[in-house]
């Protein structure tokens, strides 16, 4: 009898988080469905629904450039039931409007879902097969290189002005509402470099409609394997690539912060992940919540810097 009741005891003991998940797992898109996050997400809420025993819900919450999905989060009980999709963007946001949340306070890091590096593109008229070549004719013919990004702000944006921040190079920007406009006029000429994701250039690099100078990821890419990184063609402390991951309310329990990131890891490991991320053109990560957490903390800081360094206001 006494064991017993000391057993009953233990169990009453046990924090609240121990059974989790309790209820439907509810995962936070920002943007609308159809887009690369939301598949991204979705790719992993199934097999996550399985080894958590529970359902997993991709809630797509657009609007406000991200800030209804944040709001949403940051209202959430940090129990583990509501999880939260960001990405680059969702860093860099805060550093160039007057966003109501800051990244490394108000969430917690679980876990680096995936990695998708860019590619510095020319257009055949640049007569530079290399980042060295391409430098030198942009310092010999100044304003002559005009490049092309999704936005003012966005990730593209800011990573050709790292690149004129790290070699020198004399470029100028001219922003576009996406990149779908700017393959027009990049595919004519009129626009002469970028640094698009190299998924949705892929088709005009095979058909040599454009020409790849280096990827912008430190490694090189699964799918661009004779092309060298940045870094390896010679600029230090170049490593740029979109990202998706998870992240938590502040507070959440850490055995919930573990546990939520080791059934994602394992997920992220198998073959079909990495089969489905590849055709992303994306590298599956799955690091850990202290790693996930440096890299948020990295990416606030440099980007900080180029923003002040190239002096770049939001529109």
């Amino acid at each position: 009898m006494q064991r017993l009741a000391m057993i009953t005891l233990c169990v009453l003991a046990l924090p609240a988080h121990a059974a989790y998940p309790e209820k439907p797992v509810r995962m936070i898109v920002p943007l609308a469905a159809g887009g690369g996050m939301d598949t991204t997400a979705r790719s992993i809420a199934t097999p996550l629904t399985e080894r958590l025993a529970q359902t997993v819900v991709v809630d797509n919450r657009p609007g406000g450039g991200g800030n209804v999905g944040v709001d949403i989060m940051r209202e959430a009980p940090a129990d583990g039931h509501t999880l939260f999709m960001g990405s680059a963007t969702f860093v860099i946001h805060p550093l160039l409007y007057k966003a109501r949340y800051v990244p490394t306070r108000d969430f917690t890091a679980i876990t680096q879902v995936t990695r998708q590096p860019y590619v510095l593109i020319v257009h055949p008229s640049v007569p530079a097969k290399t980042v060295k070549e391409l430098v030198a004719y942009t310092k010999a013919n100044p304003n002559k290189i005009n490049y092309a990004s999704s936005g003012q702000g966005s990730l593209i944006h800011l990573a050709s002005e790292l690149f004129k921040v790290r070699t020198g190079a004399d470029m100028t920007h001219i922003p576009y509402k996406g990149m779908g406009a700017a393959y027009t006029d990049m595919l004519s000429g009129r626009i002469q470099a970028s640094f698009p994701s190299i998924i949705s250039v892929l088709p005009h690099l095979r058909t040599g409609k454009l020409r790849a100078l280096a990827v912008s990821s430190a490694q090189r890419a699964a799918t661009l394997p004779d092309i060298p990184s940045v870094q390896e063609a010679g600029v230090r402390d170049f490593d740029v690539s979109n990202w998706y991951g998870l992240f938590a309310p502040v507070g959440t329990p850490r055995p919930v912060i573990d546990r939520i990131h080791r059934e994602v890891a394992v997920i992220l490991k198998t073959a079909d992940m990495q089969k489905r991320m590849a055709a992303d053109g994306s590298d599956a990560v799955g690091s850990t919540p202290a790693e996930f957490a440096a890299h948020v903390k990295a990416e606030s800081a440099r980007w900080a810097e180029v923003i002040k360094k190239s002096n770049i206001r939001a529109d």
